[in-house]
């Protein structure tokens, strides 16, 4: 018998060393604005912002810390030596890449923090959760263990939820999260369809694959996490990824399509096998007929929903349909914003858009969905969920606040080898652990 669930979405919160190191190749985005200088404290809040304004709405909203850089036990694991300044100043000097890449902010997207089974479609009827190795890119390689920290103190009852280590990080198992991950269902408590998306397979060398830019996920990555969460057949579809639109600049699937309830919102060039991959969800969904939205590319240029993270946004359930959070760069773009248009227009499920503000995020190549770990639970599970992490107005003017006080308004990629800035990190999130009441996650703290 289904249970009442609801599916609560887990920010991650900007991290103070938020920068443009431009270290993501084929996120066009990314590239675009390397080593501009960028805002800490404006994107800090500005995810503040977006999470009080659905908490407000009767969302349930949580909260994920961000990661402690520059990371100093990367770069002693790399043979920098000495002091902490004098890592800091040796890895300036020698390779002021490797440092731009253990100091980035990328935590904040958490899309990429793990992939989350609900209980309704597992096994063992627990909540599972994978974090993302992350293996494609080396600033994000370093993150899946204070993630699997951060999941565990929030997520601690094991009665409800299951936890697993990361895949192997090599490029066979290249995983990249719920990113790559989306769930179809009747209803958040009833058993759903796990749409796993992959780029290439990896032990097929005569497989398609994408030719300009690298596919972050595998086929047997995506495998070896619905086996890992206990998805049984009827519950898990893969898919591959267009390799036409990773090399045009959609790195992840969440850039591409989206998808809430019974509803995919796609593009016609993010699945390459689209007919079929359409025919397997609709065989396993039970309870509810799948609602497929396609935009066409004469409707909008892939190149237009890159540009503007038109699939890059939230489909959330409201009393009067579905509202699509996109980012303001969606009005920005002429065939996307006169799509949205149509679109509400349109008598689907999708009644509704509201523009959120996450220009920081945006020049880093990360939309409102990128911001955001899904999870669903039932309400005893959600009742077994640590509470110091949901938003509420107290916790938002206590968060709002310590931002203010510990963040600065500018940085730029000079500013990471300043030993006072590791100095100010530490102190902030020594204080935002004590806020959030999650114990010691960082390297620093134990």
């Amino acid at each position: 018998m289904a249970k009442h669930a609801v599916e609560a979405n887990f920010d991650g919160l900007v991290g103070p060393t938020h920068n443009y190191a431009g270290l993501s190749w084929g996120n066009v985005a990314s590239k675009t604005n390397v080593r501009s200088a960028s805002n800490p404290k404006e994107a800090a809040l500005q995810g503040l912002a977006k999470m009080k304004r659905l908490a407000d709405r009767g969302y349930v909203q949580g909260i994920l810390p961000p990661h402690e850089r520059p990371h100093i036990p990367t770069l002693r694991a790399l043979g920098f030596e000495g002091t902490e300044a004098r890592v800091l100043e040796q890895a300036a000097k020698a390779s002021p890449s490797i440092l731009a890449a253990v100091s980035s902010a990328s935590s904040m997207w958490t899309a990429n923090a793990a992939t989350v089974s609900p209980s309704a479609d597992t096994t063992d009827h627990r909540v599972h959760f994978t974090p993302a190795n992350l293996s494609a890119k080396f600033h994000r390689s370093i993150e899946h263990k204070v993630t699997g920290r951060s999941l565990k103190a929030i997520f601690a009852d094991e009665s409800y939820f299951a936890h697993h280590p990361a895949l192997p990080s090599v490029s066979h198992f290249g995983d990249e999260g719920a990113a790559n991950h989306t769930r179809l269902c009747a209803g958040y408590g009833e058993p759903g369809v796990e749409l796993f998306v992959y780029g290439q397979v990896a032990f097929n060398e005569q497989a398609s694959a994408p030719e300009k830019y690298p596919a972050r996920q595998t086929l047997e990555a995506s495998q070896a996490i619905a086996r890992l969460h206990g998805l049984k057949g009827q519950h898990a579809v893969f898919a591959q990824q267009n390799p036409e639109a990773i090399d045009a600049g959609v790195f992840h699937n969440d850039v591409i399509a989206v998808g809430n309830g019974n509803t995919l919102f796609y593009h016609e060039t993010a699945f390459l096998n689209e007919d079929q991959v359409l025919a397997n969800i609709r065989e396993r969904l039970t309870g509810a007929e799948l609602e497929a939205i396609r935009v066409s590319r004469a409707e909008v240029p892939v190149e237009d929903a890159v540009a503007s993270y038109l699939f890059n946004s939230q489909l959330l359930n409201t009393p009067d349909g579905m509202l699509l959070a996109v980012p303001g760069e969606c009005r920005e773009v002429a065939s996307v914003s006169r799509y949205l248009d149509d679109l509400v227009k349109s008598g689907g499920p999708v009644t509704s858009v509201e523009v959120f503000d996450v220009k920081q995020s945006m020049r880093n190549g990360g939309g409102p969905a990128c911001l955001r770990l899904r999870v669903v639970l039932d309400d005893d599970e959600l009742k077994a969920t640590h509470r110091g992490v949901i938003v509420t107005d107290e916790l938002y003017e206590r968060l709002t606040t310590w931002v203010e006080a510990h963040y600065r308004d500018e940085l730029s990629q000079d500013d990471l080898a300043d030993p006072m800035l590791l100095e100010e990190v530490r102190k902030a999130l020594d204080e935002l652990t004590g806020i959030l009441g999650l114990g010691s996650i960082y390297d620093f703290q134990r």
